[in-house]
C-alpha cells in the first residue's frame, strides 16, 4: 500500500506517482536504474522539507494515519506483552491500553493511547478519545506495577479526552485529577514519550513521570490548534496561526522545559519507517530507563515533584517582572 502522502508533500507525492508508473512497466535494467534515482532523490526531498517544518506542518506529521501507535511499539521493542482489561468499577476503554510485558529481560507495565488503524478499529478505540474508565484502568494498573515494582512506560497519543456527555457523567475531570495526584506519588520509575499527539488533559492524565521524552514530530498543548483559534478568533480556519501562537513543537516544549529530551526521528517522520523509529525510541528509553531506575526512591520521588511543580515558572518570572 502507498504511503498517503500530506498536503506540503506535493513534491514527493509527484515522484511517487513517477515510480508507481514505472513500476507498472516491463522490468528492466534502466527501468530499475531510473527507480533508484527517483528513490534517491525522494530521500533528499524528503529531508529538504522536514528541515524546517511550521508548527502545523508538525501537526499534521503527528497525525499521520501511518504514525506508529503503543501496537507497533510494542511488536518490535518488548516481549510476553500480556493485557490487562477493565477498570472494575464501569467498563473496559479501549481507547487506552495497559498490560504488562518484558523491555530488555526486564518486567515493566506499557500504558497508552491507541487510534486504531483501519475505520473499524478507529471506531472500536474511540479515535483515541479516553473515556474516565480509560483513566481509572490506567491508575489500576499503575497501582499493580507499584506494588510488584514494575517500571512504567506510557505512549501518549490522543487529540483529548473524551468531551462526550456520558464521559462528563462519569467523572472523566475527576479520573484526570487522581492520576495527576496518584502518579506524583507512585513509588516506582515511570517514563513518558509523547509518540504522537498529546492533546490537552486526556493527554496529562497518564503523563506525570520522572522523565517526559518526545519524538521529534510530536507535538504536546493544551488544546488543538482548530479548538484554539476557534476560541480567539472565532474561526477554525486560523488553525495554522494557533498552531504558531501554542508553542506545542517538541523544539519549544523542550527550550520551556517541559519535555527532557527529544528522541529523533527517521527522515520524513516515524511514519516512513516504523522500524527505524523504534529502534531511535530504544537507545533513548534503554538509557534513560536505566538512569530513573539506578535512583533511590526517595530522590526519584523528590525530583518527579520538582520537575512538575517548577512547570510554568517561566510565565511567572514574565509577570512578576513586569515586563
Amino acid at each position: 500500500m502507498a504511503l498517503e502522502t500530506l498536503e506540503f508533500e506535493e513534491p514527493i507525492a509527484v515522484l511517487l506517482k513517477e515510480i508507481e508508473g514505472l513500476a507498472l512497466q516491463p522490468h528492466t535494467d534502466a527501468r530499475d536504474r531510473e527507480i533508484e534515482t527517483l528513490r534517491r532523490r525522494i530521500e533528499s526531498v524528503r529531508a529538504e522539507l522536514y528541515r524546517s517544518l511550521t508548527p502545523w506542518q508538525r501537526v499534521q506529521v503527528a497525525r499521520h494515519p501511518n504514525r506508529p501507535g503503543l501496537d507497533d511499539f510494542i511488536a518490535r521493542l518488548f516481549t510476553g506483552f500480556v493485557e490487562l482489561h477493565g477498570d472494575r468499577r464501569f467498563a473496559d476503554d479501549h481507547a487506552i491500553m495497559t498490560g504488562f510485558a518484558e523491555y530488555k529481560g526486564q518486567p515493566v507495565l506499557l500504558v497508552g493511547h491507541l487510534k486504531g488503524g483501519d475505520t473499524k478499529e478507529k471506531i472500536f478505540r474511540n479515535f483515541g478519545y479516553a473515556r474516565p474508565e480509560g483513566y481509572r484502568k490506567a491508575l489500576r494498573a499503575m497501582r499493580l506495577a507499584e506494588k510488584f515494582r514494575r517500571p512504567i512506560v506510557v505512549f501518549v497519543d490522543t487529540p483529548a479526552a473524551f468531551p462526550g456527555i456520558e464521559s462528563e457523567e462519569r467523572g472523566v475531570a475527576e479520573a484526570i485529577a487522581v492520576n495527576l495526584r496518584e502518579m506524583m506519588l507512585l513509588d516506582t520509575p515511570i517514563v513518558i514519550i509523547v509518540s504522537g499527539e498529546g492533546g490537552s488533559g486526556g493527554a496529562l492524565g497518564i503523563a506525570v513521570g520522572d522523565r517526559v521524552l518526545m519524538q521529534e514530530f510530536a507535538i504536546y498543548s493544551v488544546i488543538p490548534p482548530e479548538g484554539c483559534a476557534a476560541i480567539l478568533w472565532r474561526d477554525a480556519a486560523k488553525k495554522v496561526e494557533a498552531a504558531a501562537a501554542l508553542k506545542l513543537t517538541a523544539p519549544d516544549l523542550l527550550k520551556a522545559e517541559l519535555v527532557d529530551e527529544i528522541i529523533p526521528e527517521p527522515i520524513g517522520g516515524a511514519h516512513t519507517d516504523a522500524a527505524a523509529a523504534a529502534q531511535l525510541v530504544d537507545a533513548v528509553l534503554s538509557r534513560v530507563l536505566r538512569e530513573v531506575s539506578a535512583l533511590d526512591p526517595a530522590t526519584r520521588l523528590a525530583r518527579r515533584y520538582d520537575k512538575f511543580r517548577n512547570m510554568g515558572r517561566l510565565g511567572i518570572d514574565f509577570v512578576e517582572g513586569g515586563s
